[in-house]
């Protein structure tokens, strides 16, 4: 299976330690988004993103350099549940009461990277400048 790989950067507003807790709380991640989360906030924990649409786990958690790393699998029939992508997301100070998502996302199934790429910004970085913003 050919795989392609994401990288970007976002701004948002709001401290990096606030948006690092959302990410890695049900509630939270489920209201900045606008949909189901649950999440296990610790190393090892499962969750399930959209209903099990999007499921995995959390490989490391860095909350000194507000950094998360973990597996994603998306609910497409003939993504093999064994190869899972990986994101890393790395919260960072930018200017005053602003973070700087710096984003990857590796081991994507190579026919599904774009729509991937753009449902990032659909559905995670446009609902969680407006959840950060009010």
């Amino acid at each position: 299976m050919e795989t392609k790989n994401i990288k970007e950067s976002v701004i948002f507003p709001g401290k990096p330690s606030v948006v690092y807790k959302a990410w890695m709380n049900s509630k939270k991640h489920g209201k900045m988004i606008g949909g189901s989360a649950k999440i296990d906030p610790k190393v090892g924990g499962k969750f399930s993103i959209w209903d099990r649409q999007i499921t995995g786990k959390t490989l490391k958690l860095d909350p000194r350099k507000n950094r998360i790393t973990q597996e994603w699998r998306y609910e497409y029939e003939d993504w093999p549940k064994d190869k899972p992508s990986i994101i890393t997301l790395e919260f960072l100070p930018h200017k005053e009461g602003q973070c700087r998502l710096e984003f990857s996302q590796t081991g994507i199934p190579e026919k599904y990277a774009n729509e991937i790429d753009d449902g990032w910004k659909e559905y995670y970085w446009e609902p969680m400048n407006k959840f950060f913003a009010s």
